[in-house]
């Protein structure tokens, strides 16, 4: 998990498509893997690797957020639009 983890990041640094899909099909397949595996057979180690994976996956899923922001702002800024998911504002007669 901790290797697809470190290919999504990359990807995601590249901007890289192929790469984020890849990386997406290899975590929900490795998700699958751990979740088979009983919660108490897990020895101190694999509890130490899961948390580690579960800290890249954190740090990428705010790089995900960060690219998300900034792609919404430029096409804000294209689009001469104040934001995509705000409110009209009120009409005063």
């Amino acid at each position: 998990m901790i290797a697809v983890l470190e290919e999504e990041r990359q990807a995601l640094a590249a901007l890289d498509l192929d790469g984020l899909v890849a990386a997406s099909r290899g975590k929900l397949a490795m998700c699958e893997r751990i979740e088979a595996c009983e919660p108490d057979g897990l020895g101190d180690d694999h509890r130490g690797l899961l948390e580690t994976a579960r800290q890249l996956n954190e740090i990428n899923r705010r790089v995900r957020n960060l690219l998300a922001a900034n792609v919404s702002a430029r096409l804000d800024a294209l689009s001469g639009g104040a934001g995509t998911y705000q409110l009209a504002r009120a009409v005063n007669y």
